[in-house]
C-alpha cells in the first residue's frame, strides 16, 4: 500500500507518517518544503503519483473565516482532482469535532471541506478530532502579557495528537468509511479548567478567567459545541497520563 500524506510536517501529519512507517506501510510525506503547493496545485501530480491512499492533513494558515474558507475550498478541490487523476482508492481527511455544531468562522470552512469530500466520487473517510492537549496547551501559552488568560467554559473531550494520528493510520489501512468518525479522549473537561491545569503543570501562575465570550479557533462557542455526536471513538490517554508522558520526554 502506497500512502501519500499531505501536510506531513504538521502536529498530526508528522505522527501519521511515523505511525504508518512503524507498521511497514510505504509512506510518502508531502509538504510545501517538497515544492508542493496545494493552493496552486503545483507539484501535486508528481507527489501523488502511484498513491493508493491520500491523507489530507492540511490546515489553513489563518483561522479567519474568509481566509480559511478560501484555503480549504481551493486546496481540497486541487487535492481531490489530483487524487482521482492518480487513481487513488481512498481519500482520508482530517477534520474537527464540533464543526457541524458551529458552522461559522473556521468551523464553517471545515464543514465546506467535508462537503467537498463527501460529494466527490472518491471513496473517503473523515476523521474528526476533539481539541488536542497539545493545541489547548499552546493556545493558552500564546497569550502574551498580563496576569490572566480568558478562556471559554465550553465542554471538551480532549485527546492527544498521538491518539488522533493512530486513529487516522488505522482508518488508512481499514478502508473507506464513506462517512465521519469522531475521536475523543476519555475525560470531559471545561476548556477553562483544562487550560488552568495545563498552565499550572508548566509552572505558569497566570489566572485563567472564565469568559463565555472568549473565542476558540476564532469562533464563539456554546457550552456543548465541542462535544461529539454519539458513537465517537474514545481513546485511553487521560490528561494526567499525557502530562506525565510529556514530563518524562522533557526529562529524557
Amino acid at each position: 500500500m502506497r500512502v501519500v500524506v499531505i501536510g506531513a510536517t504538521g502536529l498530526i501529519g508528522s505522527r501519521i507518517v511515523a505511525g504508518l512507517r512503524d507498521h511497514g506501510v510505504d509512506v510518502v510525506p508531502v509538504s510545501r518544503a517538497d515544492g508542493v503547493d496545494v493552493t496552486t496545485g503545483e507539484g501535486l501530480g508528481r507527489a501523488l503519483g502511484g498513491a493508493e491512499v491520500v491523507v489530507d492533513a492540511t490546515d489553513s494558515p489563518s483561522h479567519v473565516e474568509a481566509a480559511s474558507v478560501d484555503f480549504f475550498n481551493t486546496a481540497t478541490r486541487n487535492l481531490l482532482r489530483a487524487a482521482m487523476a492518480a487513481g487513488a482508492e481512498h481519500y482520508v481527511m482530517l477534520s474537527v469535532v464540533g464543526a457541524t455544531h458551529a458552522p461559522t468562522g473556521y468551523f464553517r470552512a471545515k464543514v465546506l471541506q467535508e462537503e467537498l469530500v463527501r460529494r466527490s466520487p472518491m471513496p473517503h473517510s473523515i476523521v474528526r478530532a476533539a481539541p488536542l492537549f497539545e493545541s489547548v496547551d499552546a493556545d493558552c501559552r500564546s497569550v502574551l502579557g498580563g496576569g490572566s488568560v480568558h478562556v471559554t467554559p465550553a465542554w471538551v473531550r480532549p485527546v492527544s495528537a498521538d491518539d488522533v494520528a493512530g486513529t487516522v493510520a488505522r482508518t488508512v489501512v481499514g478502508g473507506p468509511r464513506f462517512g465521519a468518525l469522531e475521536v475523543v479522549g476519555p475525560e470531559e473537561y471545561r476548556l477553562d479548567d483544562l487550560s488552568a491545569r495545563l498552565l499550572a503543570a508548566r509552572g505558569d501562575v497566570r489566572e485563567v478567567i472564565t469568559d463565555p465570550a472568549a473565542l476558540f479557533l476564532g469562533v464563539p462557542l456554546l457550552l456543548w459545541t465541542l462535544l461529539p455526536e454519539s458513537g465517537a471513538q474514545v481513546t485511553d490517554e487521560t490528561v494526567a497520563q499525557w502530562l506525565a508522558r510529556r514530563k518524562q520526554s522533557a526529562d529524557a
